[in-house]
């Protein structure tokens, strides 16, 4: 549909949210995204030396193992959740687009209890004929199979959620969901200790864990969603039947958008499998895995940022508001590369006095390859918001082929650099096939379908890129220059140097008026 259809369809059949403005739906986003890391950050961080203090080492190790196990089990939901987020906001042109969302809801919620229950078939028949102690050398650990049954059982049984947490996207509550399982994860981290201490078990800890989390999804989808939905109640003979083969087929049409989020999944967990089986010097592979810890935090955080943004592009793209859509996205677009591009240029000079602290200075400082994975952040940030708009504009093509080829690109990248180079291959591999792929090819499909001058904004972006790295860099490199003490000492007063300046710097942005000629500068 071009331009002047969908401003037809809009102006016949308007589509809006209703409830908080835009600018307060995307703040609520990202202060739920902001706990969410933090909360995610407790959990993998700052629980480990409660777990040390009551569990020895090979406990700990069999912990974080049941654990990243319930996290793979994101896997399940095989991209339906995005084919029914494109579903939801097609139905916004729709004359009856209440009664359109209630019957394919009704229909995908059939078809995830189905590979719930399938699946969980598959999962305790498989623990039972292979238990995964044995395959995983936990054979030792008491309840390990037992734990890890319940945990990826639990976490399955939380799929479904995702189809109500969809809904929320394209009806503007973002945040509602992101805040209601920040509470379940909350209460998870608290119920977490209360086990450690009174019970000391790993079958105690994955109770306590997963119990939240399927306390959460039942509540989303049986009373929070029919409460803000009521449409949602409408009888069972009032929807379609679908037959076996459209539900199949539902499969087909969300493997586009699986096929992408497989493909950033293995993209984060892969490089470290290489780097171990490639690189024989134990020492570089943990300069590495430590070293691209904060690359995949910069990661996380540009798809935070970028995720709130995601809902409102595909409603203004539904709805076929093309001038909003151009002016958002050029504005998140140029948000996302101004966030990153201030860490980056503020990582880049205190990052090795950090690493020196954070490993107690057993692990040598790797530069080449902090750098190398540091810039590569900044340029990919852009990329990551045309990432989650392909995701919610119904663009599963290019999505499967630009992901698929970035992974191909990577794999033969990295088979070739990390045998010469070690992890600096790998880190190579990486950035070259951000920027070649899914900045070369998908951002730029995106910015050149979306925004009416891509090349201004391209150049802009690599301006504002260039100037807040080198600008962060520089005075970071002063502060140290500038700063006494030794050590810790030294590190806290360097960043509390950098902090003041750079906030003296940017304090003109509190300014209305100041930000307002900014955006308006900004080409789209």
């Amino acid at each position: 549909m071009n331009d002047a259809a969908r401003g037809r369809v809009n102006a016949a059949r308007p589509a809006v949210y209703s409830g908080p403005t835009r600018l307060q739906r995307l703040i609520h986003g990202w202060s739920a995204n902001l706990v969410q890391m933090l909360l995610g950050l407790t959990q993998q961080l700052f629980l480990i030396p409660a777990f040390l203090h009551v569990w020895t080492g090979d406990v700990l190790a069999a912990w974080l193992a049941i654990y990243a196990a319930g996290s793979l089990v994101i896997v399940a939901d095989a991209g339906l959740q995005l084919r029914a987020v494109n579903r939801f906001l097609a139905f916004k042109t729709c004359v009856d687009c209440d009664g359109r969302t209630q019957s394919f809801y009704a229909s995908m919620l059939r078809i995830y209890v189905s590979v719930v229950v399938v699946l969980s078939v598959v999962l305790v028949g498989g623990v039972q004929l292979w238990p995964p102690s044995a395959i995983l050398g936990f054979h030792e650990i008491a309840n390990f199979d037992s734990a890890l049954l319940v945990m990826t059982l639990g976490m399955l049984l939380t799929v479904p959620a995702n189809l109500a947490s969809g809904l929320y996207r394209v009806r503007g509550r973002y945040s509602r969901t992101v805040w209601l399982q920040n509470m379940a994860l909350l209460i998870g981290q608290i119920a977490q200790v209360v086990a450690l201490v009174v019970f000391g078990s790993l079958l105690a800890m994955a109770v306590a864990f997963v119990s939240m989390q399927v306390v959460f999804a039942a509540f989303l989808i049986g009373l929070d969603a029919p409460r803000l939905y009521p449409f949602l109640r409408r009888d069972a003979g009032r929807q379609q039947n679908r037959s076996w083969r459209w539900e199949i087929g539902q499969f087909g049409l969300a493997l586009p958008f699986a096929a992408g989020s497989f493909t950033e999944l293995a993209l984060l967990n892969l490089p470290v499998l290489l780097v171990s089986s490639f690189v024989v010097d134990r020492i570089a592979v943990a300069q590495w895995g430590l070293t691209r810890v904060i690359a995949t935090l910069l990661r996380g955080l540009c798809q935070q940022v970028s995720m709130p943004i995601a809902p409102e592009l595909g409603h203004d793209y539904a709805i076929g508001d093309m001038e909003r859509l151009r002016r958002l996205y050029a504005w998140g677009s140029v948000l996302v590369t101004a966030i990153v591009s201030l860490i980056v240029g503020g990582l880049l000079p205190f990052w090795q006095d950090f690493f020196t602290l954070w490993t107690h200075g057993t692990i040598p400082y790797d530069g080449p390859l902090a750098i190398t994975l540091l810039f590569g952040s900044a340029a990919v940030a852009p990329s990551l918001l045309a990432l989650v708009f392909a995701y919610h504009s119904n663009r599963g093509a290019l999505l499967a082929r630009t992901k698929l080829l970035q992974f191909a690109v990577f794999l033969v990248l990295s088979l070739v650099l990390i045998p010469r180079l070690g992890p600096l291959g790998a880190a190579l591999a990486i950035v070259a096939s951000d920027l070649a792929v899914q900045f070369g090819l998908l951002a730029l499909v995106i910015m050149w379908q979306t925004l009416q001058r891509p090349l201004r904004h391209l150049a802009f972006l690599v301006a504002i890129a260039i100037t807040i790295v080198s600008m962060g860099w520089g005075i970071g490199v002063v502060a140290a220059s500038w700063a006494g003490g030794s050590s810790l000492a030294h590190f806290i007063a360097e960043c509390t140097i950098w902090l003041i300046v750079v906030g003296a710097i940017a304090s003109p942005l509190a300014s209305w008026k100041v930000r307002a000629r900014l955006i308006a500068i900004i080409p789209a």
